[in-house]
């Protein structure tokens, strides 16, 4: 298994592998706006000696009380059926930040389970008085500090990038 940045050959298998992944094309869709829009950060993919895609972490800008502060969130994050067994998740998500921190990012933003993603070192997002617009989602909206001082003297709203206002 390669896990690497993706490629524009890879849109395809990326977009095959999200289809057939979530109960519905929403992600696919997210993703393919994303791209359209020039809003991808950052795609890491995982794949096999075909290079068949059986992972995908994407990362995109998000802002915090409308200014960018070179942070972005990820989503969405899919290990296909078959390889489930294997840490591609970790891999995947360790290579992302990885790659992010040598670009300069100063933080990543995420929603979803706080125990699959606390086992990363992400953290809940209140604690440190941030907030994302959807309801209910406070204990599932977590951040990853990739810069120092990244949370010094920083509260208020995140948002996605505007595709994922169509969701």
């Amino acid at each position: 298994m390669l896990i690497r940045t993706e490629i524009g050959v890879d849109a395809a298998s990326i977009d095959s592998l999200l289809r057939r992944s979530f109960p519905t094309s929403a992600e696919a869709e997210l993703v393919q706006q994303l791209r359209e829009d020039g809003l991808l950060t950052l795609g890491i993919v995982a794949t096999d000696d075909e290079g068949q895609v059986l992972g995908y972490a994407a990362f995109s800008p998000v802002t915090l009380n409308g200014e960018d502060k070179q942070w972005v969130g990820l989503a969405p994050l899919v290990v296909d059926e078959s390889v489930r067994d294997q840490p591609l998740d970790k891999q995947l998500i360790y290579e992302g930040l990885d790659t992010l921190n040598e670009f300069g990012y100063a933080a990543v933003v995420v929603v979803g389970d706080p125990d699959y993603y606390g086992r990363y070192g992400f953290e809940p997002a209140a604690r440190h008085q941030l907030r994302c617009r959807w309801q209910g989602g406070e204990a599932a909206f977590q951040v990853y500090k990739l810069a120092d001082d990244a949370f010094s003297g920083v509260e208020g709203q995140i948002d996605f990038a505007a595709p994922f206002n169509r969701q």
